[in-house]
């Protein structure tokens, strides 16, 4: 035999291959790198299929029948039919704001930012929660918007209750608002 402590060695439970281990010094070892992967491999495919099951499953895009909502509350918040706006949003927003306190926040905003010059969404977050701020079945959608006075992120929330969605939260994230 060419590596007679093979078998001395082979014997001890931490070292499996102790010529490999000898002849490599400190290198990555085959037959744990293949065991690596696969457990890796295993543990991603689980994730993904279970990912979307439990409570707090995320997803990306907007259901259809989200976006008219989302399209009709952008033209809304443009058009500066804000009482409109209030009247259509979720209980949620009602809550939070009354009507005043909403007209009043949406015409600062417009009076530090102005007027919408463009709009490029950005991205859309669909979630399942059960616990706050808003539980049940939600819609995030941010746009980057560029402003009249400045650049700013725009922030839908939009929650659906009874197969309808509705308009829970909108908020505006800008340096020209400071």
């Amino acid at each position: 035999m060419i590596f007679p402590e093979r078998l001395r060695l082979g014997l001890n439970k931490r070292r499996s291959l102790p010529v490999v281990n000898s002849v490599l010094r400190g290198k990555a070892k085959p037959y744990r790198t293949a065991k690596r992967q696969s457990r890796i491999v295993a543990l991603s495919v689980c994730t993904f299929l279970c990912g979307g099951c439990g409570e707090g499953a995320r997803r990306t895009g907007i259901p259809a029948g989200a976006q008219s909502v989302l399209e009709t509350a952008i033209e809304d918040i443009d058009a500066g039919r804000y009482e409109k706006l209030y009247e259509e949003a979720a209980d949620e927003w009602r809550r939070d704001a009354t009507l005043d306190q909403s007209k009043a926040t949406f015409r600062t905003l417009h009076d530090r930012l102005g007027n919408v010059r463009t709009r490029s969404f950005e991205t859309a977050r669909e979630e399942q929660t059960g616990t706050a701020p808003i539980p049940g079945h939600s819609l995030v959608v941010l746009y980057q918007t560029s402003f009249e006075r400045g650049d700013g992120i725009e922030t839908f929330t939009l929650i659906e209750r009874g197969g309808r969605w509705y308009l829970a939260k909108y908020y505006v994230t800008s340096t020209a608002l400071k």
